[in-house]
């Protein structure tokens, strides 16, 4: 996620009208320069200490500021701050150390920050859940003001800092629990550009969210069957029941979506066993 920095000019007409240019301006996908492993952490059982790997791909140097956020998610799988806790809502921020609190990597560097639970005594069973943010830092180049940079004496300059952020759920599990999933309400239909996509929802039951990845394949009458899609990480976080989500699929050249059928798989990730937590189907006519 990208937020711009705009420097403080006096000219107003002039900054309105290069915003104006600007936002009409297509938007450029950004590259990706902070790369984190694992992208979830999950203290369960007995577990008390976790860590991730903070990775620079950039060609300069990054810093980024951490902290523990709490957010909740729709129903159609975005993010959204959360205040305060919701009916259902379990927070893990109270239990949460990690360290360092602030980082500067070098290009191709990388470090560990390092997280700690402490559950506190006469904890309800469930599952609890925050997320650790990176939020990089703007560069600072000397010390000339924001204001004078990008401009000579008949120009005024205007400065566009992408700041990027990412951010890695952080679940605590106590207790007994579990969760079911299902797949239910598919729909074959097409988006803007004619091109062929899956809508689909996760039905969730238990104290426990659900991650897994999905597959589609198509199979026709008599014939073969073709992948479609193969879509990583889906969650679906407790409070949440449903999920509903639109995939894109990849139609191959002279298959014909009709007259077969569309298979849905939802499995456990392979570093988790693979296992099949739902399937279901679509017959075409």
């Amino acid at each position: 996620m990208a937020y711009p920095t705009f420097a403080s000019i006096s000219a107003v007409p002039l900054l309105r009208a290069v915003l104006a240019c600007l936002l009409l301006a297509p938007c450029l996908p950004a590259r990706a320069d902070l790369m984190l492993h694992p992208t979830r952490i999950v203290f369960d059982k007995n577990a008390r200490a976790a860590q991730i790997e903070l990775i620079n791909q950039g060609s300069k140097p990054a810093s980024y500021r951490i902290s523990l956020v709490n957010r909740r998610m729709t129903e159609a799988g975005q993010f959204e701050t959360a205040e305060s806790a919701q009916d259902g809502e379990r927070f893990a921020d109270a239990m949460l150390r990690y360290s360092p609190r602030q980082i500067t990597l070098q290009p191709g560097t990388a470090q560990t920050v390092r997280v700690m639970l402490r559950k506190p005594a006469e904890l309800a069973e469930g599952e609890y859940r925050s997320h650790l943010q990176f939020d990089k830092l703007p560069e600072v180049e000397g010390k000339a003001s924001i204001e004078g940079q990008g401009k000579t004496a008949t120009q005024i300059g205007v400065v566009l800092n992408a700041l990027v952020g990412a951010s890695v759920p952080v679940i605590v599990r106590h207790g007994n629990g579990g969760a079911t999933v299902k797949l239910a309400g598919l729909a074959l239909g097409k988006d803007d550009a004619r091109h062929a996509q899956l809508a689909l929802q996760f039905e969730r039951e238990g104290n426990s969210s659900v991650y897994g990845d999905v597959s589609i394949t198509f199979t026709p009458k008599n014939g073969k069957p073709h992948s479609l899609a193969q879509v990583g990480g889906i969650a679906v976080y407790t409070p949440n029941r449903v999920r509903k989500a639109t995939l894109p699929l990849q139609v191959p050249a002279g298959v014909a979506l009709a007259g077969g059928t569309i298979e849905v798989s939802y499995r456990d990730r392979p570093e988790a066993g693979g296992k099949l937590l739902a399937q279901a189907s679509l017959n075409l006519p």
